[in-house]
This record gives C-alpha cells, structure tokens and sequence, in this order.
C-alpha cells in the first residue's frame, strides 16, 4: 500500500510495506522528572539497543528492532550523513521534525548522546537557517541543513534536517534517544504490546496489520493539521456520565506522550468520580489494591466510545502506591499518549485526513 511521510519539510513517497517492531521496557513517568527522581532512576536501568535487522521478503517489507524507552517514548536506529551516522530517535507522531545533536552542542543532553559531525559527511548542505522546537519539557534550539537519512530501507538523499545546539535537561539528558523524528506527516498504523514478554509492537509505514487488532477500524475525520491530526468532538465518560468536555474539546493521539494529559478541571472531575485517587508528591496515586473496582474511563471520539480499564490506566511504580496516568496540562486540549495507543491500534492517515482505531488483540 502507498503511503506519504514528511519528515521534516521533505516529502518521502513510500511504497513499501514497512514494519518496524517495537519492544517494551519498564516503566516511569513524567512525574519522576518532576520530582527529581528521574535521573537516579534511568542511571540506575540501563538499556542497550540492538543494531540487528532482520530482512524479510519484499511483498513483507523491512523490519528494524525498536525499544520502548519506560513505555513513554518508542525509539528506533536511523542513520544520517555519507559515511553513515548512527542515530536513536523517537518516533512522534506530534511534530513533523527530524532533529539530532550537533558536535558543537555542550549542553549535557548533548555530551550525553551521539552528535552528529557534518565535517565527516561527503553529502550534508548547510543553510544557515535558525530553529527552535518547544516541547513539553523545554526548548531546543539548532541549525538547519540536509543530507542523506536512511529509515529502515527508506533512504532520502536530500532529508532536511535539525542539528540541535542547545538543548533542555534533565529528560533529555537522560533519555536513551538522541533525538526525534516527527510523524506529524504520513500513513503508517501504530500498534504497542502489552504481552507479557514484552514484544510484539509494531510501527507500520504505508499500512495496516490486521493481526495485530481485531474487530473492525473506526475512522475518525480529522478536524485540524497542525501539524498533529486533532478531532473535534471528544468527551470522556465515566458510569454513565459525562464528566469532562460535555460541549465537546479538541484531542489529539500522539506517540511522543507517555501518559493521558488534559486540562486540569477535566483531570480533576476524574479524580473525584473515581472516589479512591488521591495527590502523593504532587503525582495522582490510588491504593494498587483498589484498582479492581474503580470504573472504566470510556473516551468518546466522533460519537464512538473507546473505553479503558483501571489496569490500562494505572501501574505501579516499584514497591509504592499506583501511579494514575491522567495528568493535568495547562492547554485547552487532551493529548491521548502511549496508554491509550497500548489498547487500541492507531492508524494515521494524512491523506485522507483521518485516524483509524481497532481495539488490540
């Protein structure tokens, strides 16, 4: 099946039927950044990334081993430059920027990753271009240039891309990945396990798997491109009510979340009708042993409901109480991250601006 990708300003026409599996790590939370926990607890759990491919027939495509980076972030290898660079990067279905460290950036996120060193690629251009990307865990800035990037077998000879100068800490820093690669552009279905091995994830390029959901796909319109797909009509359900987002809100479904973030009226009103969540070091905590009778959380898209379970969206952190993955963002949006992609099997489809959904097997 044909599908379209841009990663950063650059159209990447793909005609292959990609596959990329993903595998599953432990897990952490933003809040731990928050609390400060986060650097101890990622020096103190190493991951190595595999540089195996595994290289299947051509009507299969090509698959590439993945990491889930403490089920928040999926990171893969890409390659950049002539000879090549090796890069790991998130792939973010948020953005639409490909991006990784320069060998001029000394911010710590950068000596603590692999950087990129055009002086030692026979095929990067310059541009003497500015660029500064915001996100959620602060800014970085960079140069902008091209060059050669492989993704799996897809190679574009002429891929705009960022080389970061600066960039924020302590997440990065810490991060395994050394940058990002935007999805914001593109068809491809997304689809995290949640087996107890902890494989079976899969990033698809230019299409769907129907082995990995079952029933059958809800297409949701896309309301707006920006450069995420966003939907119109959401609001979320519990026994029977609606308890947040009755007129509707904005909400998107993004790969570079980890956890399920929306305004914190709307966070609030979930915490008081589950009745056993309480605030534990500034994070939304519930007794583990209670988890069995707090009720679904049933998220209406387009007038179709995708219920969660507690399990789904709950877990624990070592030996402690349970940590809720509902968070509170100060924006008028709901940003449905990897918690709600781990229960139903997301399709991005730019093209025909819509977002398939199918509940994983």
């Amino acid at each position: 099946m044909k599908g379209v990708l841009v990663i950063g300003d650059l159209s990447c026409c793909f005609f292959l039927h990609t596959r990329i599996p993903l595998q599953r790590g432990k897990k952490t939370r933003e809040v731990l950044m928050e609390k400060g926990l986060l650097e101890d607890f990622v020096k103190h759990h190493q991951y190595d990334i595999s540089t195996k491919y595994t290289r299947s027939s051509a009507s299969q495509g090509v698959s590439e081993p993945l990491l889930n980076y403490f089920d928040t972030e999926y990171y893969g290898t890409i390659y950049i430059g002539t000879p090549p660079q090796e890069f790991t990067v998130v792939f973010d279905t948020g953005s639409s920027n490909l991006w990784v460290p320069s060998i001029t950036c000394k911010s710590p996120a950068c000596q603590n990753h692999r950087r990129f060193d055009p002086s030692k690629s026979s095929t990067y251009h310059g541009t003497g271009t500015s660029i500064s990307i915001q996100y959620g865990t602060g800014s970085m800035a960079g140069v902008v240039g091209s060059d050669t990037v492989l993704v799996s077998s897809l190679i574009d000879t002429n891929q705009q891309l960022a080389l970061s100068t600066s960039e924020p800490g302590p997440f990065f820093t810490y991060s395994k990945f050394d940058g990002i690669l935007g999805l914001g552009l593109g068809f491809f279905g997304f689809c995290v396990s949640i087996s107890p091995n902890h494989t079976g994830s899969m990033l698809i390029f230019g299409g769907t798997d129907e082995s990995y959901f079952t029933g059958n796909i809800s297409w949701i319109p896309v309301s707006y491109q920006a450069p995420y797909l966003c939907f119109q009509s959401f609001s979320i359900i519990v026994d029977g009510k609606v308890i947040a987002c009755e007129s509707g809100c904005l909400a998107i479904i993004d790969t570079g979340t980890s956890l399920l973030a929306g305004p914190a009226s709307d966070v609030s009103s979930i915490q008081k009708v589950t009745g056993k969540c309480f605030i534990s070091d500034g994070a939304m905590a519930v007794n583990c042993s209670d988890i069995p009778s707090l009720p679904d959380v049933i998220f209406v898209i387009n007038g179709i409901q995708f219920p969660l379970p507690p399990s789904a969206y709950t877990e624990q952190f070592g030996q402690g109480n349970c940590i809720s993955s509902f968070q509170a963002v100060d924006m008028n949006l709901w940003i449905l991250g990897d918690v709600f992609i781990r229960a139903y099997y997301t399709i991005f489809d730019r093209e025909n601006n819509q977002v398939g959904l199918a509940k994983s097997v």
